[in-house]
């Protein structure tokens, strides 16, 4: 039975999962059946024209459950060729391996045919160092010869911890999984090499399945409770008045775009700080978005004691590095959240230190880094290979004291107390020109409206996937922008 999860849980958890599930009292050979079956369904349902099943067997607990994908198979009519590498005696591999009548060979014994299906249970999720030898070899044959591959876990040669290979590895057209996602499902390039990840119920307990350190799919229990609601008493300020800073004449599009979305998010007012002299050229484009010419940091700084101003939106189309730096000063100095993006982020490549310092003791900041932008801040993380996406998301927030909203189609969202999640689902057409634009106003707008940090990072990154999903292939940053109050009307 396929299941619905949102906690992703490491390899190592996962082991200590199973290893708590046989000291209760549940049968490990059972729990390995019930994965074999799970297996042998989605082989059957998936490829009903099936000539030959191709059940590749690693030495572990991974290929026992192959052993049974197998047995099952040959059950059901199916021709199988088994091999691989044969389990030590004595566990449950070894049980599985010997339950199976199938002959057994090893890895040069295949050879592809038309009709065949790959089932991958040499490591899955467990493996965290290349493959070598006869199984590297057979991988490489595997991938060249295009046949489809069902994946036990995770496709064998891709860290389940980290998202990325780690030498030769299969790319799977379905992968299943059991009890709970790894973080390998989701972060690229893992998420693509898995195919359709289908997570099953093998009889292991829920209360079993957690985390010391929770990381979760991005879903909406994760922010719902903190949505703002709409009442009759409103008025417009005190739906939050969001201020977006505009770059010069050339560059004031990315800016209009981030207020667009922060209006269509739902702020009660949304302006535009625009440079003097952008501000007729910015007129000409808004109608709803209001703006105020800021030209140097004394006359923000006056404007600033306006209380009623909720949040802003820094970097989009900016420009000006040293300016950028100056203004972030003064923004954190109203103790008001703070979006940082684009070129508000490249303005503090190189001085990470004093961005930290501006919102220390302030839960106030979040950034919106792209993976340019996140090499740019934080080199010495990007360069770490041991670090995945979520470890590299959750170690900026701590240094900054922000939430970090790591963008790609993997985007990270992570709180420098601890909490992060993955989102899964954006559409491939996010990727154009402006669509970070528009994230940055959604964020700033629900940030603007009350909501605490992570919840609105999870809740924006969500909402923009759903815009873009309504606008469908060939979207422009523009389509997404005017799409966003209609998308938010799914998340009431």
């Amino acid at each position: 039975m396929a299941i619905e999860t949102t906690l992703l849980i490491a390899p190592s958890a996962m082991g200590r999962i199973d290893a708590d599930a046989a000291r209760s009292g549940i049968d490990s050979y059972g729990l390995m059946e019930a994965a074999g079956a799970h297996v042998a369904a989605c082989v059957l349902s998936r490829y009903p024209a099936i000539r030959r099943a191709v059940v590749v067997c690693g030495p572990g607990n991974n290929g026992g459950d192959g052993h049974v994908v197998a047995r099952m198979l040959a059950e059901s009519g199916v021709p199988v060729l088994r091999i691989g590498v044969a389990p030590k005696p004595g566990g449950d591999a070894y049980r599985a391996y010997c339950a199976c009548d199938q002959g057994f060979g090893e890895f040069a014994d295949w050879q592809p045919a038309e009709g065949d299906v790959i089932v991958d249970a040499l490591f899955g999720a467990g493996l965290d160092r290349p493959v070598e030898g006869a199984m590297a070899a057979l991988i490489e044959r595997v991938v060249q010869s295009g046949l489809p591959v069902v994946a036990v876990d995770l496709p064998s040669g891709v860290s389940g911890r980290t998202g990325r290979p780690t030498g030769p590895c299969f790319e799977a057209a379905h992968t299943v999984t059991f009890a709970a996602l790894k973080p390998g499902h989701l972060l690229m390039p893992g998420k693509a090499l898995c195919g359709e990840v289908h997570v099953c119920d093998i009889g292991i307990p829920a209360r079993l399945i957690v985390s010391a350190d929770p990381v979760w799919r991005n879903h909406d229990g994760l922010y719902h409770d903190h949505l703002p609601v709409n009442s009759a008493g409103q008025h417009k300020y005190s739906r939050g008045h969001l201020v977006v800073f505009s770059g010069p004449l050339i560059s004031g599009g990315a800016a209009r775009l981030s207020a667009t979305a922060g209006l269509h998010a739902g702020a009660g007012l949304v302006s535009l700080a625009t440079p003097p002299g952008a501000v007729l050229s910015q007129a000409a484009h808004l109608t709803a978005v209001m703006q105020r010419s800021v030209g140097d940091a004394e006359t923000l700084a006056e404007w600033l004691e306006d209380g009623r101003l909720s949040a802003f939106v820094l970097g989009p189309g900016f420009g000006d590095a040293d300016r950028a730096r100056t203004y972030c000063g003064l923004l954190a100095g109203t103790g008001r959240p703070v979006v940082l993006d684009a070129d508000g982020l490249s303005a503090f490549a190189g001085a990470v230190a004093e961005l930290a310092a501006l919102f220390k003791g302030s839960t106030r900041l979040m950034i919106t880094p792209h993976e340019g932008e996140f090499r740019r801040l934080f080199p010495d993380l990007a360069d770490d290979d041991d670090l995945s996406k979520i470890d590299r998301a959750l170690t900026a927030a701590r240094r900054l004291n922000a939430v970090v909203l790591y963008k790609g189609p993997d985007t990270v969202i992570a709180a420098p107390d601890g909490r992060a999640a993955v989102n899964s689902d954006a559409p491939s057409w996010l990727a154009t020109a402006g669509s970070g634009d528009v994230l940055a106003g959604l964020a700033g707008s629900l940030l603007a409206q009350g909501m605490p940090g992570f919840e609105a990072g999870c809740a924006a990154v969500a909402m923009h996937g759903a815009a873009a999903r309504r606008c469908g292939p060939g979207m422009t940053a523009e389509d997404l922008a005017a799409r966003i109050g209609i998308a938010m009307s799914d998340f009431s």
